[in-house]
């Protein structure tokens, strides 16, 4: 073998080597990167835990207190009861609030969660009666929404708002023709008669409608006389109007569902005297709000990251 071909050997020997070395170099400098990264997200998250202003609501001045009860109202929702509750609570407890604007675009939601809201409102008031509690609409405040102000003192609206929507629903679907026409079987096996009584698969049952029917009007018996309880000799007695029907802020003044056309900010500084509003509402989890300040893509970047960096 000549010298030159030795001396490209150790060329290529030595290029290999080097590329090693760099690649190892910013293997490590990752890892510092990551380390680094990893030590600012746990810090974030132990801020989050102690700063008093992100985990709860802390006042030194008079304000009007601030709940926003927007979307629908169910268990696992923004608008939970247990969400709703809380920032009640809290914004009744507060030295410093003035009086309270639960602000309301929801097009309904559960009986159940609407009519714990409701209830708690009742209770509240009842445990703080110099603390005024209004209700303002937003866009829509229909069904368990119209559920929940009506256990306000006052409600306000814009006049284009939709209101109203007293009663109750269950929905379900019927695909008998539908298994007769592609031939299909339908084989269920129950213990008791009633059991598949919401069955899409299966025949209208007279007798399960009619007991469905006696329980939808029971619920919406209920929901009537929160309304009027809430409400009073304020309602006017107009056709359908524990119907299901809907109207707009405008005729819900002349109905009696709703007091006056007002926004959140008129409320505030004309009515409770207090402009200054501070926001109770419940905000999102921690790691939620981490995941907000740090951005998706980061997060979940850091996320992929940590499951291929070793940080011994």
């Amino acid at each position: 073998m000549s010298d030159t071909d030795n001396q490209w050997e150790k060329n290529v020997i030595s290029k290999l080597a080097e590329s090693s070395l760099n690649e190892q170099k910013k293997a490590r400098r990752w890892g510092i990167f990551f380390k680094l990264l990893t030590f600012a997200y746990l810090t974030s998250i132990l801020y989050l835990y102690t700063d008093p202003s992100l985990t709860s609501v802390q006042t030194n001045e008079k304000h009007t207190a601030l709940i926003n009860l927007k979307g629908i109202i169910a268990e696992d929702k923004e608008a939970s009861a247990n969400n709703i509750v809380s920032a009640l609570r809290d914004a009744f407890d507060d030295e410093n609030t003035a009086g309270i604007i639960i602000k309301i675009n929801s097009p309904g939601g559960t009986p159940v969660q609407a009519g714990y809201i409701y209830d708690e409102i009742i209770r509240l008031k009842k445990e703080h009666p110099d603390t005024p509690l209004y209700a303002v609409i937003s866009d829509i405040c229909a069904s368990g929404g119209y559920y929940v102000a009506s256990a306000a003192d006052k409600i306000y609206a814009d006049k284009a708002s939709i209101v109203g929507s007293i009663g109750v629903r269950m929905d379900n679907f019927g695909f008998v023709d539908t298994m007769k026409k592609i031939g299909a079987e339908r084989r269920t096996l129950t213990a008791g008669e009633n059991k598949a009584l919401m069955d899409p698969f299966l025949p209208i049952n007279e007798k399960s409608q009619s007991h469905l029917k006696s329980m939808l009007d029971e619920i919406h018996q209920q929901f009537i006389s929160a309304v009027k309880q809430g409400r009073g000799d304020r309602l006017n007695d107009v056709d359908g109007l524990f119907s299901g029907l809907i109207w707009t802020g405008e005729r819900s003044v002349e109905i009696g569902l709703v007091d006056a056309l007002a926004s959140s900010s008129f409320v505030a500084r004309e009515v409770i005297g207090e402009e200054d509003m501070v926001d109770f509402t419940v905000k999102k989890d921690l790691l939620e709000k981490l995941a907000g300040r740090l951005g998706a893509s980061a997060a979940s970047t850091l996320s992929e990251r940590l499951m291929y960096f070793n940080f011994n």
